[in-house]
């Protein structure tokens, strides 16, 4: 009996090559389903972006410079980067309060507000900006109590940041929730029974602990704030100068038969793209790197 125990190891140890063999894909399924993925890439991703970059500089790099640096392009940078920089942070803010809020809080209405946060997600951007026309236009709910105080919404720079925050408020929170579930609270407890008030526990533990999803969700946030098209297009009114963002701005230009300006001005968008695209993958290795021993 002791000389077959002593046959298990190495018959277990011959037949593992042969089982390490039956678990691994045949080399031509490998090779066909990274043929598959690189092709996917290259005709969605790759070829859209070289068509962009082509067609932007087929007038050549004078025509480049001057449809970016148009006055009525300048207008729409400067509005696009305005708009994101409010609902960024206002985003940012709501997110860690309603993730801190569902994670650590048993209250009425929990779930409510979990089903409310991925409404934006289950809405068309186009009936999301119908719905402020209502709420907010010349005819809607408060349309004659705002025009009886002068104070216009629809059609200008309020509404737009409205619609786009709107559109944008689940990223962040989103990305928290399910983060600071996994983390617990036992960290933030032991601050609090060592003295620290909320504000400071808030500071040196919650923060640093969330702070690669943090900034996760606030690329994509920013991504999207700055792309923003459906309902920023139902608001806007589309006044040149005024009230086009840089989505708008080329869908103008493209509709004018002005394909090299259209293109050339979604050239920043495109690479605001490549940014949040590696911006991305940096986060995901830090997560990567903290989540090891």
């Amino acid at each position: 009996m002791i000389a077959a125990a002593a046959q298990i190891p190495v018959a277990t140890s011959a037949s593992a090559p042969r089982v390490r063999a039956a678990l691994q894909d045949p080399p031509l399924l490998r090779a066909g389903l990274i043929a598959v993925a690189l092709g996917f890439l290259a005709l969605f991703l790759l070829l859209p972006l070289v068509a962009v970059f082509t067609e932007a500089l087929s007038a050549g790099l004078g025509a480049y410079w001057a449809a970016i640096s148009d006055p009525i392009a300048r207008a729409a940078i400067e509005l696009t980067l305005v708009v994101a920089g409010i609902s960024v942070p206002a985003n940012a803010v709501f997110g860690i309060a309603a993730a801190w809020a569902i994670t650590r809080f048993d209250f009425p209405g929990k779930s409510i507000l979990v089903s409310l946060i991925d409404l934006p997600f289950a809405v068309s951007p186009v009936i999301s900006g119908l719905i402020f026309v209502l709420l907010f236009g010349a005819q809607g709910v408060f349309g004659p109590w705002l025009l009886a105080h002068d104070v216009k919404i629809i059609f200008a720079v309020p509404g737009i940041v409205l619609a786009t925050t709107f559109i944008t408020f689940p990223f962040v929170a989103r990305e928290l929730i399910p983060l600071m579930e996994e983390q617990g609270s036992e960290e933030e407890e032991a601050a609090i029974s060592l003295g620290a008030s909320g504000w400071q526990m808030f500071r040196r533990v919650t923060l640093p602990n969330i702070r690669v999803g943090l900034l996760y969700g606030i690329v994509l946030l920013n991504a999207r704030a700055m792309g923003e098209f459906g309902a920023v297009s139902v608001v806007s009114g589309h006044i040149r100068g005024l009230t086009n963002t840089i989505p708008l701005h080329v869908e103008i230009l493209y509709n004018e038969y002005q394909s090299a300006a259209a293109f050339a001005v979604a050239t920043l968008l495109a690479l605001l793209a490549l940014v949040t695209l590696v911006a991305k993958r940096v986060l995901e290795w830090r997560i990567r790197q903290e989540s090891q021993p």
